[in-house]
């Protein structure tokens, strides 16, 4: 495909007459090689298959180095190819193996074998070229004379004319021998870009300058580059004229490139990936990298790129301190990007976390199974260790290490060591993991938690007696300290943290991943929260009517707080349900009795799924809301960007309705009312919410391998470089 002579002039020099490339005349492929050896060239191109590295029986040629030259192949005077001239350098490796009468006896040789330490060898090397879109591979049959062999040094070269490749692009070159005796040879080989297109810094975005004619038309391409496969589409557009493109920093990965040709018939195509090694695109790569739990025992690291990471289960135990590695008995695996993978697990727990490494650094660690399982338990994890014999050992998994069951330590696993052997052979203990070399176990510390805490209170209350005993012998200061005791039973919270039952409409999975988000984050506030993503089993056994109607009383009479999630989902539901945007359903308004499946507690007609709790819930919500019972009891929410609040039903704005995260301290503030905590703390637990929300929003608002929707792209018409 000829490129005009001014294209090749701008990219290899000013003058379009005087150009520093060696120019060849003819469309065909040639081969020559050094003075000595005789080379020829297949006519066709051969598959590219490298197979398996072979032992060599005696001396074989093989190639040692590469070595590459831009030429110009010419179809006419003004119209050329640049083609790159690949140099592959030979040399003569292995030896002849002395008879085995001749290392015995010292006499000489048959003379028969004489002949082939005489003859000359003979080998066909592979040159494989890879240059987006295009690859091949050629074969050259290369022999050398005995004359000319000299064992483990160079015998020449052989020269291939030529493979053509695009202004801007990258070629990889492999070369080998078939069979295959040495690793295969790598080079690169970078050709010029046009300078009429430009990436440079725009503060932290990227500008594209494109300086072309005014009446110039060309198309532009980006795309994801694979290592393998085709690339991944990202945006496309024609355009004309010079154009100025800013890229938003937070776009720019590795492996974005950029790809130009003009809009004329059999144009050339100018690639070029200008982000392969800046700092930002690397963090950003990780930014919007994603773990995705897919099954049971299988995930999948969501990337844009190629990522070269190692993946490894970890147990975070909860107040904060770090997840630690269970490597061993588990060992750190290599992963794939956009690959299902698998851990060896026969459950999931809360507190197991997956840990990414990148060059022997935490990137990534998100645990997978707490959004459907729920927030992190106060669970022990024990390690057994098999040896020969049917020997075992057991050892308790904690911040400072992992603590021998029995044991004299200190530690907490070390004091409660009896109890949890007991567990683990009643069957209390949940088995993770198991092999030949060991298992994990979880085992609950609740029950001996609250044991502690119940001696606490204990002592607590013969403290209160023992005090209230010396203030009734002293009874000028009885009245104060009485009232003083008073006022701080008052100001105090209450030992467990408000309920919050949480309502939602199941539009689709990536919204109950928000969801469960969300709830998770509140979780590690002062708050107790009920969703029925976390309770599946008792809602399929109960039902969805009785199963929210229990936990809706229950969080009542405990004075906690309704939350309803509205989605769009939740207020086409509503609408349904208010016949049309009606203030009140006509059984209501005509001040007749309720209909029989309301006053019976089932499901309204066309509920759907067994666990769609909102849409059984309303059976219950609306008369709270319609007979002015809902004030104090219920709150109202949405997410940014998916609802606006006034799209809410104007029958559920009688309560408070916030929009999530931008209005998180007024929601938070609401929902532990009365003992709502100071100003500047309830901001800390905003934020704090906030940052555990945002990458279940990013993941819901931008999945990996799409554009954000917020990315714009800023186009101007320019008249030259700016």
């Amino acid at each position: 495909m000829p490129v005009p002579w001014l294209l090749l002039s701008l990219a290899l020099g000013r003058s379009p007459m005087v150009l520093p490339l060696e120019r060849r005349v003819g469309p065909q492929d040639a081969t020559h090689c050094s003075p000595g050896l005789s080379c020829h060239l297949w006519d066709d191109d051969i598959l590219c298959l490298p197979g398996d590295v072979m032992p060599a029986l005696g001396p074989v040629l093989v190639p040692t180095h590469l070595q590459t030259e831009l030429v110009l192949r010419c179809r006419k005077e003004t119209n050329c190819d640049l083609c790159v001239r690949v140099a592959v350098h030979l040399a003569v490796h292995g030896h002849w193996e002395e008879p085995e009468d001749e290392k015995k006896f010292g006499g000489a040789a048959d003379p028969g074998l004489e002949k082939p330490r005489n003859a000359s060898l003979q080998a066909q090397v592979v040159l494989s070229f890879q240059a987006y879109p295009t690859a091949r591979c050629v074969l050259l049959e290369v022999q050398v004379p005995a004359a000319l062999m000299q064992f483990g040094q160079s015998v020449g070269s052989v020269v291939y004319d030529c493979f053509e490749a695009a202004l801007g692009s990258e070629v990889q070159i492999w070369s080998y021998t078939q069979p295959r005796y040495e690793k295969k040879l790598n080079l690169t080989q970078q050709l010029p870009a046009l300078p009429w297109l430009d990436v440079s810094a725009d503060g932290d975005n990227a500008r594209l300058v494109l300086n072309v004619s005014e009446e110039q038309h060309f198309s532009l391409f980006l795309y994801w580059k694979q290592v393998q496969g085709p690339p991944k589409p990202w945006w496309q557009k024609n355009l004309t004229g010079p154009q100025i493109i800013t890229l938003n920093h937070t776009d720019l990965v590795p492996c974005l490139c950029i790809q130009v040709w003009p809009l004329e018939p059999d144009s050339f195509r100018t690639n070029i990936c200008p982000f392969r090694e800046d700092p930002r695109a690397h963090r950003n790569l990780w930014r919007t990298a994603r773990l995705r739990l897919l099954t049971l025992q299988s995930w999948r690291l969501e990337a844009l790129c190629p990522l070269p990471a190692e993946a490894a289960l970890c147990w975070q135990a909860p107040g904060g301190d770090p997840c630690q590695p269970l490597v061993p008995p588990l060992s750190w695996e290599n992963i794939t990007v956009n690959k299902a993978l698998e851990f060896p697990l026969l459950e999931g727990h809360p507190n197991l976390c997956v840990q990414v490494n990148s060059w022997e650094k935490l990137q990534l660690q998100e645990c997978l199974w707490a959004d459907s399982l729920g927030p992190l338990n106060d669970d022990v994890l024990l390690l057994e260790t098999r040896g020969p014999q049917d020997n075992r050992s057991l050892c308790a998994l904690e911040p400072s290490g992992c603590t021998s069951l029995p044991s004299k330590a200190s530690t907490m696993a070390a004091r409660l060591g009896e109890y949890l052997l007991q567990d683990l052979q009643s069957g209390q203990c949940l088995q993770l993991w198991n092999d030949d070399l060991g298992a994990l176990w979880a085992c609950p510390m609740d029950k001996y938690t609250h044991k502690r805490w119940a001696l606490v209170w204990l002592a607590c209350l013969l403290f209160a007696a023992a005090l209230s005993l010396f203030l009734l012998l002293r009874k000028d200061h009885a009245k104060g300290w009485l009232r003083l005791l008073k006022q701080d039973v008052r100001k105090g919270a209450t030992p467990r943290g408000r309920a919050a039952l949480l309502l939602y409409s199941a539009d689709d999975s990536s919204f109950e991943h928000l969801v469960g988000a969300l709830a998770s984050a509140l979780c590690q506030l002062p708050l107790r929260v009920a969703v029925d993503l976390w309770s599946r089993r008792e809602l399929s056994a109960q039902g969805p009517v009785a199963w929210f109607h229990a936990q809706r009383r229950q969080t009542l009479q405990e004075g906690g707080m309704v939350v309803l999630l509205f989605s769009p989902g939740a207020v086409s539901l509503c609408s349904e349900w208010l016949q049309d945007g009606v203030s009140a359903p006509q059984w209501l308004q005509d001040g007749v009795s309720a209909p029989q499946w309301l006053q019976d507690g089932v499901s309204a007609p066309g509920a759907q799924g067994p666990h769609d709790a909102f849409r059984a819930s309303l059976s219950c919500v609306l008369p709270d809301f319609l007979q002015g019972r809902a004030s104090g009891r219920y709150v109202a929410a949405c997410f940014d960007r998916l609802l606006r609040p006034d799209a809410v039903p104007a029958l559920f704005r009688t309560v408070p309705v916030f929009s999530l995260p931008s209005q998180l301290p007024d929601f938070l503030g609401v929902l532990q009312r009365p003992s709502a905590p100071r100003p500047w703390r309830l901001r800390e637990r905003a934020e704090q919410v906030s940052r555990a929300l945002q990458p279940a929003l990013e993941s819901y608002f931008h999945p990996p391998g799409t554009p954000g929707r917020d990315a714009g792209w800023d186009l101007g018409r320019g008249t030259g470089l700016e």
